[in-house]
């Protein structure tokens, strides 16, 4: 999750949060890529989960990345929760249940967000080995309770916590148990946002099916292929899922807002302390429901990217767009992630072979499609074909837009290399989560504990 600001500058109208979204348009010299990946720290000895505290847990892995790499650390009630690079270019930080997530930098090309990966886990490793730590490459956690997993001190994940329960049934385990990788992405215009917002959206579930692998809980085959993409069918749908308005065609940044202002609060932050916010919306706040709370009693642009950074809609919009349907994944992945959406998003004829592929696709019928893919995966129908046929088509689209950016490495290789990973799933027909789900039931003997071999960094 994102770093918490403390921006006061005050808020007085809505139009200025609508002018805040609308200040992440730029030019397409300018759109750069961020990607973002978490995953599971556990103990080499006995497959335990990490805890925050003592010599060996996440807290001296935190100093230990400060010592090698010299960022700014990130405190909450004098701990230390994150790394921040100092000018602010890329993150380390906690999940609730101690997952481990870089924010990459905002990089121009796919080659340099595989280095940037690839540098990290090297990093980590370091850090990390000589601890008896390594971690996992998953969706979702495959062995640990709820009650076995730690809880990391970070005030905003207290307030989560006590409020999950009740608005979802899966949200705990969403916060504690899940793993993603993910892609931040600019845009030029606000019609610009909305070609890629429509075409993430609709094409969000082949990303899950695609990236499928999280088929285990608490040692167990749980008969998803993505349990992470079954979590989110009920966290909070309040503020979670597809969005249905943004399959209009006049949608647009003030749409975002109006629905975001209606969306319940998690927390504002005073003087370092949080404060617990979920009875009321960002409208109620803007209209002075906190002035008997806090001193100001009124919101601020930090109290708005802060509430922002709170919604989870299968695409995020920002001052940029958030591809999160995917499941956490091998190293590969990370690199193909971005790979996948920059084909799609970042050239003019893949963003419109995508938008014709996919612009008549119903809200309705897309939902359909998003709720099956975490257990049929890309055997999941849509109209008269499977997710793999149409996934083909896809990365075909997404192919050529890679090949069209003349993004070339040092070995002559452009960017379309780093969809082999998601060739090779089409090509054979089954997701990695089956793969997994094939290899419990017979080369691991029904044990989880291969996975820790297996699926490590």
């Amino acid at each position: 999750m994102a770093r918490d600001t403390t921006d006061n500058r005050p808020i007085e109208r809505v139009d200025e949060l609508v002018d805040d979204l609308a200040k992440g348009c730029k030019p397409r010299e300018k759109w750069r890529i961020g990607t973002e990946h978490e995953k599971f720290p556990f103990y080499v000895d006995g497959h335990r989960p990490v805890p925050y505290e003592g010599e060996r847990g996440i807290k001296a892995v935190l100093e230990g990345m400060q010592r090698i790499l010299g960022w700014d650390a990130i405190d909450d009630d004098g701990r230390i929760i994150g790394l921040v690079e100092p000018t602010g270019q890329g993150a380390i930080s906690l999940e609730p249940g101690g997952q481990f997530e870089l924010s990459g930098a905002p990089l121009e090309t796919l080659h340099q967000t595989c280095r940037e990966g690839n540098a990290h886990l090297a990093q980590l490793r370091e850090i990390a080995e000589p601890l008896g730590i390594r971690f996992l490459g998953l969706g979702g956690s495959p062995k640990w309770t709820l009650a076995e997993t730690p809880q990391m001190p970070k005030s905003r994940y207290k307030i989560m916590t006590a409020y999950m329960p009740k608005v979802g049934t899966h949200g705990l385990d969403m916060m504690y148990r899940t793993c993603t990788i993910q892609v931040n992405l600019d845009f030029a215009t606000e019609a610009d946002m909305r070609r890629k917002m429509q075409v993430a959206q609709r094409l969000q579930p082949l990303s899950t099916a695609l990236f499928a692998n999280s088929p285990f809980t608490e040692g167990r085959l749980n008969g998803f292929q993505s349990w992470r993409g079954e979590i989110w069918r009920d966290t909070d749908n309040q503020r979670a899922g597809l969005l249905p308005f943004a399959f209009s065609e006049r949608f647009g940044f003030a749409d975002y807002v109006e629905w975001a202002l209606d969306v319940p609060m998690y927390f504002i932050i005073r003087d370092g302390r949080y404060h617990d916010c979920t009875h009321i919306t960002f409208r109620q706040f803007m209209k002075g429901a906190l002035k008997d709370v806090v001193t100001d009693g009124m919101p601020t642009l930090g109290d708005w990217s802060n509430h922002l950074s709170t919604l989870f809609p299968d695409v995020r919009l920002k001052r940029f767009l958030e591809m999160r349907g995917a499941d956490g994944g091998p190293w590969r992945r990370i690199c193909a992630l971005p790979a996948f959406w920059v084909g799609l998003l970042y050239d003019q004829a893949a963003l419109d072979a995508a938008h014709d592929l996919t612009g008549d696709w119903s809200f309705e019928e897309v939902e359909a499609m998003r709720n099956a893919v975490p257990e049929e995966g890309l055997g999941t129908r849509f109209r008269n074909h499977d997710l793999r046929d149409i996934a083909r088509e896809v990365l075909a689209i997404s192919r050529q837009g890679l090949s069209a950016r003349k993004r070339v490495n040092a070995e002559g290789y452009d960017e379309a290399s780093f969809l082999s990973p998601l060739d090779e799933i089409v090509s054979r027909g089954t997701t990695s989560a089956q793969e997994m789900a094939n290899a419990f039931n017979t080369r691991w003997d029904r044990s989880i504990e291969p996975v820790f071999l297996e699926q490590a960094y």
